[in-house]
């Protein structure tokens, strides 16, 4: 957490008026930063020189993720959420995607999870 220590006022008008403006401003960025969307963006570079990138960006509890390793090949994840459910997405280095999708409801949840191959589980989860 950034902390402003202000040791002296500027007698001017327009020197206070500044100061004031930057304090909300930083206040306002302090306080609104965990609604922003976060990401970030990795390079590992191996002992042999190769290197592999990964780049992750999050906002309101969805993930969006990529990797991309030394060959150029790419696997992906995307999850979805909300009040009512999730729903995740995963494409492997091969190009095969498998998905998850979760429906909430306040009696239980009912999970069904879909291979690279179509074959279907599913799992339900009742609450007392």
């Amino acid at each position: 957490m950034n902390t402003i220590h202000l040791t002296t006022m500027p007698k001017s008008l327009a020197g206070r008026t500044l100061i004031l403006s930057l304090a909300s401003a930083t206040a306002l960025l302090c306080v609104t930063g965990d609604a922003l969307a976060r990401g970030r963006n990795t390079i590992i570079t191996g002992a042999n020189g190769q290197t592999a990138s990964r780049s992750v960006n999050r906002s309101e509890g969805n993930v969006s993720s990529s990797t991309t390793g030394p060959n150029g090949k790419t696997a992906s994840r995307v999850v979805l959420r909300s009040a009512t459910g999730t729903t995740s997405t995963m494409t492997g280095f091969n190009g095969n995607t498998a998905t998850r999708s979760t429906t909430r409801t306040d009696t239980g949840s009912q999970t069904t999870v879909t291979g690279p191959n179509g074959q279907t589980g599913s799992v339900t989860v009742t609450h007392p």
